[in-house]
Protein backbone atom coordinates (compact mmCIF):
# COMPACT_ATOMS: atom_id res chain seq x y z
CA UNK A 1 0.00 0.00 0.00
CA UNK A 2 2.77 2.43 0.94
CA UNK A 3 4.59 1.51 -2.28
CA UNK A 4 1.49 2.27 -4.38
CA UNK A 5 1.07 5.61 -2.67
CA UNK A 6 4.71 6.40 -3.35
CA UNK A 7 4.31 5.58 -7.04
CA UNK A 8 1.25 7.83 -7.24
CA UNK A 9 3.23 10.67 -5.69
CA UNK A 10 6.13 10.28 -8.10
CA UNK A 11 3.98 9.94 -11.21
CA UNK A 12 1.87 12.89 -10.12
CA UNK A 13 4.77 15.29 -9.60
CA UNK A 14 3.87 18.63 -11.12
CA UNK A 15 0.23 17.67 -11.53
CA UNK A 16 -2.92 18.92 -9.77
CA UNK A 17 -4.65 16.83 -7.14
CA UNK A 18 -7.42 15.82 -9.57
CA UNK A 19 -4.99 14.36 -12.10
CA UNK A 20 -3.06 12.55 -9.38
CA UNK A 21 -6.25 10.98 -8.06
CA UNK A 22 -7.35 9.98 -11.56
CA UNK A 23 -3.99 8.37 -12.24
CA UNK A 24 -4.36 6.44 -8.99
CA UNK A 25 -7.91 5.47 -10.02
CA UNK A 26 -6.57 3.87 -13.21
CA UNK A 27 -4.73 1.35 -11.06
CA UNK A 28 -8.12 -0.21 -10.23
CA UNK A 29 -8.21 -1.55 -13.79
CA UNK A 30 -6.05 -4.30 -15.23
CA UNK A 31 -6.52 -3.26 -18.87
CA UNK A 32 -7.55 -0.26 -20.96
CA UNK A 33 -10.53 -2.27 -22.24
CA UNK A 34 -11.81 -2.77 -18.70
CA UNK A 35 -11.47 0.96 -18.04
CA UNK A 36 -13.38 1.94 -21.19
CA UNK A 37 -16.13 -0.63 -20.52
CA UNK A 38 -16.73 1.03 -17.18
CA UNK A 39 -16.66 4.61 -18.47
CA UNK A 40 -18.76 3.98 -21.59
CA UNK A 41 -21.48 2.21 -19.62
CA UNK A 42 -22.09 5.51 -17.82
CA UNK A 43 -22.73 7.32 -21.11
CA UNK A 44 -25.31 4.98 -22.71
CA UNK A 45 -29.03 5.05 -22.14
CA UNK A 46 -29.71 1.31 -22.48
CA UNK A 47 -32.77 -0.16 -24.20
CA UNK A 48 -35.10 2.49 -22.82
CA UNK A 49 -33.01 5.30 -24.23
CA UNK A 50 -33.12 3.48 -27.58
CA UNK A 51 -36.92 3.31 -27.55
CA UNK A 52 -37.28 6.93 -26.47
CA UNK A 53 -35.05 8.04 -29.34
CA UNK A 54 -36.84 5.94 -31.97
CA UNK A 55 -40.52 6.57 -31.07
CA UNK A 56 -40.78 10.24 -32.19
CA UNK A 57 -39.06 9.53 -35.51
CA UNK A 58 -41.21 6.46 -36.19
CA UNK A 59 -44.36 8.39 -35.28
CA UNK A 60 -43.39 11.19 -37.68
CA UNK A 61 -42.77 8.76 -40.55
CA UNK A 62 -46.01 6.81 -40.00
CA UNK A 63 -48.21 9.92 -39.73
CA UNK A 64 -46.61 11.48 -42.79
CA UNK A 65 -47.05 8.26 -44.80
CA UNK A 66 -50.76 8.25 -43.89
CA UNK A 67 -51.63 11.96 -44.12
CA UNK A 68 -48.77 13.66 -46.02
CA UNK A 69 -49.38 16.57 -43.66
CA UNK A 70 -46.10 17.97 -42.37
CA UNK A 71 -47.50 19.92 -39.43
CA UNK A 72 -49.60 16.99 -38.23
CA UNK A 73 -46.63 14.64 -38.39
CA UNK A 74 -44.45 17.07 -36.43
CA UNK A 75 -47.16 17.64 -33.81
CA UNK A 76 -47.56 13.89 -33.28
CA UNK A 77 -43.79 13.51 -32.90
CA UNK A 78 -43.78 16.35 -30.38
CA UNK A 79 -46.66 14.79 -28.41
CA UNK A 80 -44.70 11.52 -28.22
CA UNK A 81 -41.72 13.37 -26.75
CA UNK A 82 -43.95 15.15 -24.23
CA UNK A 83 -45.58 11.89 -23.10
CA UNK A 84 -42.23 10.15 -22.71
CA UNK A 85 -40.94 13.11 -20.71
CA UNK A 86 -43.96 13.02 -18.38
CA UNK A 87 -43.39 9.31 -17.73
CA UNK A 88 -39.74 9.97 -16.86
CA UNK A 89 -40.63 12.81 -14.53
CA UNK A 90 -43.41 10.86 -12.79
CA UNK A 91 -40.97 8.01 -12.22
CA UNK A 92 -38.34 10.53 -11.06
CA UNK A 93 -35.79 9.21 -13.52
CA UNK A 94 -33.09 10.93 -15.53
CA UNK A 95 -34.84 12.80 -18.40
CA UNK A 96 -31.71 13.65 -20.38
CA UNK A 97 -32.39 11.13 -23.17
CA UNK A 98 -35.86 12.62 -23.63
CA UNK A 99 -34.21 16.03 -23.76
CA UNK A 100 -32.02 14.76 -26.60
CA UNK A 101 -35.10 13.52 -28.46
CA UNK A 102 -36.92 16.83 -27.84
CA UNK A 103 -33.98 18.79 -29.21
CA UNK A 104 -33.90 16.53 -32.26
CA UNK A 105 -37.61 17.00 -32.95
CA UNK A 106 -37.34 20.78 -32.49
CA UNK A 107 -34.41 21.09 -34.90
CA UNK A 108 -36.09 18.78 -37.43
CA UNK A 109 -39.31 20.82 -37.21
CA UNK A 110 -37.37 24.03 -37.84
CA UNK A 111 -35.75 22.68 -41.00
CA UNK A 112 -38.92 21.05 -42.32
CA UNK A 113 -41.25 23.97 -41.64
CA UNK A 114 -38.78 26.47 -43.04
CA UNK A 115 -38.58 24.68 -46.41
CA UNK A 116 -42.03 23.09 -46.40
CA UNK A 117 -40.48 19.76 -47.38
CA UNK A 118 -41.02 16.76 -45.10
CA UNK A 119 -37.71 15.18 -46.11
CA UNK A 120 -35.89 18.15 -44.60
CA UNK A 121 -36.90 16.87 -41.16
CA UNK A 122 -34.15 14.30 -41.68
CA UNK A 123 -31.53 16.80 -42.89
CA UNK A 124 -30.24 17.75 -39.40
CA UNK A 125 -29.57 14.11 -38.58
CA UNK A 126 -27.64 13.59 -41.78
CA UNK A 127 -25.64 16.76 -41.20
CA UNK A 128 -24.90 15.55 -37.68
CA UNK A 129 -23.72 12.19 -39.02
CA UNK A 130 -21.52 13.93 -41.59
CA UNK A 131 -20.06 16.25 -38.97
CA UNK A 132 -19.40 13.38 -36.58
CA UNK A 133 -17.79 11.38 -39.38
CA UNK A 134 -15.38 14.22 -40.16
CA UNK A 135 -14.66 14.80 -36.46
CA UNK A 136 -13.96 11.11 -35.81
CA UNK A 137 -11.70 10.85 -38.86
CA UNK A 138 -9.69 13.95 -38.01
CA UNK A 139 -9.26 13.06 -34.33
CA UNK A 140 -8.28 9.48 -35.17
CA UNK A 141 -5.78 10.43 -37.84
CA UNK A 142 -4.17 12.99 -35.55
CA UNK A 143 -4.04 10.52 -32.64
CA UNK A 144 -6.54 12.45 -30.52
CA UNK A 145 -9.36 9.86 -30.59
CA UNK A 146 -12.72 11.13 -29.38
CA UNK A 147 -13.28 8.19 -27.05
CA UNK A 148 -10.20 9.21 -25.12
CA UNK A 149 -12.12 12.26 -23.98
CA UNK A 150 -14.79 9.91 -22.59
CA UNK A 151 -12.16 8.75 -20.12
CA UNK A 152 -11.13 12.33 -19.47
CA UNK A 153 -14.65 13.66 -18.86
CA UNK A 154 -15.43 10.70 -16.61
CA UNK A 155 -12.87 12.19 -14.21
CA UNK A 156 -14.28 15.75 -13.92
CA UNK A 157 -11.72 17.06 -11.45
CA UNK A 158 -8.78 15.90 -13.54
CA UNK A 159 -10.48 17.08 -16.75
CA UNK A 160 -10.88 20.58 -15.30
CA UNK A 161 -7.17 20.68 -14.47
CA UNK A 162 -5.88 19.06 -17.65
CA UNK A 163 -8.38 17.88 -20.34
CA UNK A 164 -5.65 15.86 -22.09
CA UNK A 165 -4.19 14.00 -19.11
CA UNK A 166 -5.36 10.67 -20.57
CA UNK A 167 -3.05 11.04 -23.60
CA UNK A 168 0.01 10.09 -21.54
CA UNK A 169 -1.34 6.52 -21.72
CA UNK A 170 -0.62 5.16 -25.18
CA UNK A 171 -2.89 2.18 -24.53
CA UNK A 172 -5.90 4.45 -23.99
CA UNK A 173 -5.13 6.29 -27.25
CA UNK A 174 -4.82 3.03 -29.20
CA UNK A 175 -8.00 1.39 -27.93
CA UNK A 176 -10.00 4.62 -28.16
CA UNK A 177 -9.00 4.90 -31.83
CA UNK A 178 -10.15 1.32 -32.51
CA UNK A 179 -13.57 2.12 -31.06
CA UNK A 180 -13.82 5.27 -33.15
CA UNK A 181 -13.20 3.34 -36.38
CA UNK A 182 -16.36 1.33 -35.66
CA UNK A 183 -18.44 4.52 -35.44
CA UNK A 184 -16.75 5.86 -38.57
CA UNK A 185 -17.96 2.79 -40.46
CA UNK A 186 -21.46 3.20 -38.99
CA UNK A 187 -21.75 6.81 -40.14
CA UNK A 188 -20.49 5.96 -43.62
CA UNK A 189 -23.25 3.33 -43.93
CA UNK A 190 -25.89 5.73 -42.61
CA UNK A 191 -25.00 8.45 -45.10
CA UNK A 192 -24.63 6.03 -48.01
CA UNK A 193 -28.24 4.89 -47.49
CA UNK A 194 -29.98 8.06 -46.35
CA UNK A 195 -28.50 10.65 -48.71
CA UNK A 196 -29.88 8.94 -51.87
CA UNK A 197 -33.30 8.57 -50.18
CA UNK A 198 -33.24 12.24 -49.24
CA UNK A 199 -32.36 13.31 -52.77
CA UNK A 200 -35.20 11.12 -54.08
CA UNK A 201 -37.63 12.72 -51.56
CA UNK A 202 -38.59 9.31 -50.15
CA UNK A 203 -39.96 10.49 -46.79
CA UNK A 204 -41.47 7.20 -45.59
CA UNK A 205 -38.33 5.28 -46.54
CA UNK A 206 -36.23 7.92 -44.78
CA UNK A 207 -38.25 7.42 -41.60
CA UNK A 208 -37.77 3.67 -41.69
CA UNK A 209 -34.08 4.03 -42.54
CA UNK A 210 -33.54 6.53 -39.71
CA UNK A 211 -35.09 4.12 -37.19
CA UNK A 212 -33.25 1.04 -38.50
CA UNK A 213 -29.96 2.90 -38.84
CA UNK A 214 -30.48 4.53 -35.47
CA UNK A 215 -30.40 2.37 -32.36
CA UNK A 216 -30.56 -1.06 -34.09
CA UNK A 217 -27.47 -0.21 -36.17
CA UNK A 218 -25.93 1.51 -33.17
CA UNK A 219 -26.40 -1.66 -31.13
CA UNK A 220 -24.55 -3.59 -33.84
CA UNK A 221 -21.74 -1.05 -33.53
CA UNK A 222 -21.87 -1.35 -29.75
CA UNK A 223 -21.61 -5.13 -30.12
CA UNK A 224 -18.52 -4.71 -32.30
CA UNK A 225 -17.01 -2.29 -29.79
CA UNK A 226 -17.96 -4.68 -27.00
CA UNK A 227 -16.03 -7.45 -28.74
CA UNK A 228 -13.00 -5.15 -28.88
CA UNK A 229 -13.35 -4.32 -25.21
CA UNK A 230 -13.95 -7.92 -24.10
CA UNK A 231 -11.19 -9.57 -26.11
CA UNK A 232 -8.54 -6.89 -25.82
CA UNK A 233 -5.87 -7.04 -23.13
CA UNK A 234 -4.12 -3.71 -23.58
CA UNK A 235 -2.20 -2.82 -20.40
CA UNK A 236 -2.49 0.58 -18.77
CA UNK A 237 1.05 1.87 -18.67
CA UNK A 238 1.43 5.35 -17.16
CA UNK A 239 5.09 5.49 -18.16
CA UNK A 240 4.41 5.46 -21.91
CA UNK A 241 3.49 8.65 -23.74
CA UNK A 242 1.07 8.44 -26.68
Amino acid sequence: MAEAEGEATVSGAGEGDGVVRSEADLRRYDTVEELLRDKLSEALGGWRGAVESAVPTLAFALVWARTENLRTALVVAGVCVALLLVVRLVQRQDPRFIAYAAAGVAISAFFALRSGKAEDAFLPGMLQNAGLLVLLLVTNLTRWPLFGFVVGVAEPEAFAENPTWWRRHSGIVTVAARLAWVLIALNVVRLAIMVPLYLAEQVAALGVAKVVLGWPAYLVAITAMGAILLRGRTPIDPSRIA
